[in-house]
Formats: structure tokens, sequence, C-alpha cells
């Protein structure tokens, strides 16, 4: 068994733009704004639900914040920190990523324990 698992090549993850993923039980996302990939679980740290509006929509209409679908809390897409809303100075679970031959990546033995 590979030790990672391929999101998407990153020539088809849009700038700015995000894709979502399922890995191992795992429900995330990995957002691209020029040359910056951050990953993130799919989980609003305010009520648990996913952040998405629909499938790889997880970014506000500008494209420049992740926004949550429920109550519109805007997290900033390279920390995850919340900066509007009800759940402001909290974080999103971050996921490490890695970009190899052209391949957006997750190490599987670094995916983070959910609850």
């Amino acid at each position: 068994m590979s030790d990672t698992y391929e999101i998407c090549a990153l020539a088809d993850l849009p700038d700015p733009g995000s894709r979502g993923f399922e890995v191992e039980d795992v429900e995330g996302f990995v957002v691209r704004r020029g040359d910056a990939l951050h990953a993130y679980v799919d989980r609003c740290p305010h009520t648990g639900v996913p952040l998405a509006w629909s499938p790889n929509t997880h970014l506000d209409a500008e494209g420049r914040l992740v926004q949550c679908s429920m109550h519109g809390a805007l997290f900033l897409p390279d920390t995850g920190e919340c900066i509007h809303g009800p759940c402001v100075g909290r974080f999103l679970t971050p996921v490490p990523i890695l970009v190899e031959g052209g391949r957006v990546l997750i190490r599987l033995d670094e995916l983070p324990e959910i609850d």
C-alpha cells in the first residue's frame, strides 16, 4: 500500500480554487491561491458541518477566503483562522500536503485524528 494519496493534479486545481477529498475517513479540502496550497479537514469548528456550498466550493465569491456554508464564517486560507462569524479566533484542522511531480498528495501517516 502506498504511503501517499493523490488529491488531484496541480494543473487541475483552479487558482484560486479548492478541491474536496476523502481519505481514510477524513473528509477534507485543499485550497489554492497562487503558489500557496493548504489543506484542512472539511468541518466548521463552530458546528462541525462541512464548509463547502457544493462540491469543491470552499471559497467565498471573491476566491479570497474559506467560507462556511451554514453561517458564513470566514477563514484565512493560509492559516485556517476564523476571522468573521461565531467562531472568531478558532482554527480549521490542518492536513499536511505536498506537491510532487505536479501532483497534490497527502501522506497517509500524517492524517489528523478526527473525533
